[in-house]
């Protein structure tokens, strides 16, 4: 669909018209991202009304997770909840145990018709605080949750909490997204203002919002649905006595854990229906919920010193929300959600996402396109960065609204550049980085010496005025080659800073070694939205592999990437020797690289260093290349073949595969040239010049 779009509005000849009916098209199709946004959202909603009578739940030798119901009466709902958790909890090793608080209703009877649950019972009905902590002591599992009884689990929403929790060992408490019944949001974490109030965050809301949807740090979450290790809860001795009967006590016990260095955590992909009240009402004045307006006060006056210190006033809702208020603020902009397993520049700014935000930066990612609701989103907002996904005309209004708030901006590409440049000089006094990834004009020139046309030497000239007027209005200029850095100084433009950076960012190598004498074929890679990639695997194809197939028949050849065009799957599935891997996840890519003897990418055009080479360089996989794929690389002869013409670079593969005292030297050189270069010192060498990072 995109694709017919692109085809409807490339043959207008104005830029700026062309660009306003494409987004008026895409809004036509797809719709606007609020309501695709719900539309995903709901079907993963579901309330039951009825549920059996009698029941089994499933028993675990071992369970992960004890889920601690405490309950007094209100059998109905109890029986629901047990029904959502049984048909919605098919992931993880858990066992359910009922605090049961002297019921006098069906409750006291629950075991005649649910079997295999735990029921824990007071000798005197010892209310919500005591009840909690006299039924924890027979948890088994290496986690409690407390769950309410006037709720129902949603679809999938205890695995994304045990993942978390075991993700970081600086978490110490996890909590789920909580959800009235009519769908709009009781709470998306709370906040404990400085004068020792609360507020759910974002009570009455769409739950489907950006703002909702991102792991983030919380004051605290409420007790319908926490999580935190068992050995911890003893340690801290579990709720505060203090704060008995009931209230407060979950609010007090996010504090503790806090003050035992760890963190508090919400976690938008576990949702929970409350049916918020039905235990002890609404009304403050009388019975049990009279205790919060009570223990409010000892709350206060426990945590003084705590609330004064770390905690925002009631105009800082920004910061607030996801405690943020000791951190920069960096906002990320891009051109489209980042498929950072299809294409190398996406790959980059994932790896450059997770760094900031690893290095202390409440960090924002903004988008420019739409984009699809898929994993690729998840995956940014499970790092802990919220996405800004509304519309083009919303994201403006964000950054009118928060610019104040914003310390540095990352802003990447000519055309996304140009798209925010004047809304972010207006209403922020940011420092904006620009990362240009590639000189676009100078990679269109090289497709066109390529593939000349009309209509790209006029996109060259208007790509080329685009970049010499957007480069000297940024703070600091940044590309991932040294070709680039030099091309631009030769342009004479008026620019205040600016340097090359590491395109990847690695922590550490891969596990598995490179044994040449073991290992068989070849591979190419490369996403194939993008021009240069088609060029190369189709010369490959045509031109180069015939030639090595003439003398070793027996080599096949991996064709490795997304989008692969109708055309060029028709014409490899002519040859047997090649295999069509098409795309690939980041696992089976690793399989590939770790039984291939070399890679091959014969770029014939193109700009910037290249991210698949980086990449089978990481991996240890000796590459050939052309002088356009080793381009921006520091003494690629080390650990690069590089050769130009298709006869030149046949001979290479056929020279060396066999050549295994030599694939085995230039696979041992690729590891210092990546702890040299692309490690995360040298990435930090680079930023402190320009941002206080830590």
């Amino acid at each position: 669909m995109r694709f017919l779009i692109n085809l409807l509005v490339i043959w207008i000849p104005f830029p700026i018209i062309r660009r306003r009916l494409r987004g008026l098209l895409k809004y036509i199709v797809y719709g606007d991202v609020e309501r695709k946004n719900k539309r995903a959202f709901l079907p993963q909603c579901k309330l039951y009304k009825h549920a059996p009578t009698d029941f089994e739940m499933p028993v675990f030798d071992s369970p992960v997770v004890s889920v601690i119901i405490p309950v007094y009466n209100q059998y109905k709902y109890t029986h629901l909840c047990l029904w959502s958790i049984l048909q919605n909890t098919p992931d993880v090793a858990y066992e359910i145990i009922i605090a049961d608080d002297c019921s006098t209703d069906e409750t006291k009877d629950i075991l005649n018709h649910i079997k295999n649950i735990r029921v824990i019972k007071t000798d005197s009905n010892k209310r919500f605080l005591l009840n909690c902590k006299n039924a924890a002591r027979h948890a088994r599992g290496k986690y409690i949750l407390f769950l309410n009884n006037d709720t129902q689990v949603q679809p999938n929403w205890l695995h994304p909490l045990v993942d978390l929790i075991e993700s970081d060992k600086t978490i110490g408490m996890v909590g789920s997204q909580l959800i009235y019944p009519d769908l709009t949001l009781q709470e998306a974490g709370g906040i404990i203002w400085q004068d020792a109030t609360g507020a759910n965050y974002g009570r009455g809301k769409k739950p489907w919002c950006d703002e909702y949807q991102y792991v983030k740090d919380v004051d605290y979450i409420s007790g319908a649905s926490i999580m935190l290790p068992r050995e911890l809860w003893e340690n801290l001795g579990g709720f505060d006595e203090t704060f008995v009967p009931a209230y407060y006590e979950d609010t007090d016990l996010a504090f503790q854990v806090r003050q035992n260095g760890l963190r508090v955590v919400y976690q938008p992909q576990s949702r929970v229906v409350h049916f918020e009240g039905k235990s002890n009402g609404t009304d403050t004045s009388t019975g049990q919920k009279h205790y919060q307006v009570v223990n409010a006060e000892k709350f206060r006056t426990k945590w003084a010193d705590v609330l004064k210190k770390s905690h925002c006033n009631r105009s800082d809702v920004f910061f607030a929300r996801d405690r943020s208020m000791n951190k920069k603020t960096l906002l990320f902009i891009d051109a489209n959600i980042l498929t950072f397993d299809c294409d190398c520049g996406s790959r980059a700014s994932f790896q450059y996402l997770q760094f900031f935000k690893k290095h202390g930066f409440n960090v924002k990612f903004l988008p420019m396109s739409e984009y699809p609701r898929d994993y690729h989103l998840d995956a940014i907002r499970q790092l802990g960065i919220e996405v800004i996904s509304c519309n083009n005309t919303g994201k403006h209004k964000w950054i009118k609204k928060y610019g104040k708030y914003i310390d540095y901006v990352y802003l990447n590409r000519p055309r996304v550049a140009q798209a925010f440049i004047d809304e972010l000089r207006q209403y922020t006094n940011a420092k904006i980085i620009y990362q240009g990834h590639d000189l676009h004009h100078l990679r269109m020139m090289r497709e066109y010496e390529t593939n000349p046309s009309k209509k790209l030497l006029q996109d060259i000239r208007e790509m080329e005025q685009l970049e010499k007027a957007i480069l000297p209005r940024m703070d600091v200029v940044t590309y991932f080659s040294t070709v680039e850095t030099d091309k631009i100084r030769e342009m004479k433009l008026d620019i205040r800073e600016m340097d090359t950076v590491p395109l990847y960012v690695y922590d550490t190598m891969p596990d598995a070694t490179y044994n040449a004498a073991t290992r068989h074929d070849i591979m190419f890679i490369g996403g194939y939205n993008h021009k240069p990639n088609v060029d190369a695997a189709n010369w490959l194809i045509n031109e180069i592999m015939p030639r090595v197939w003439a003398k070793k028949p027996d080599i096949k050849l991996h064709l490795i990437g997304s989008k692969m065009p109708t055309e060029l799957q028709n014409t490899a599935k002519q040859y047997p020797n090649i295999i069509i891997d098409g795309f690939v996840t980041d696992e089976q890519l690793c399989k590939i690289y770790a039984g291939v003897k070399m890679s091959v990418i014969p770029l014939r055009f193109g700009a910037g260093i290249k991210g698949k080479i980086i990449d089978s360089i990481y991996n240890k996989v000796p590459v050939i290349t052309t002088s356009i794929g080793a381009e921006g690389i520091n003494a690629p002869g080390d650990f690069l073949t590089v050769v130009n013409t298709a006869e030149d670079i046949a001979n290479a593969i056929i020279e060396m595969y066999d050549n295994n005292k030599k694939l085995q030297k230039i696979s041992d050189a690729s590891a210092d040239f990546i702890k040299n270069n692309f490690s995360e010192n040298a990435i930090l060498a680079k930023f402190k010049q320009w941002i206080d990072i830590k």
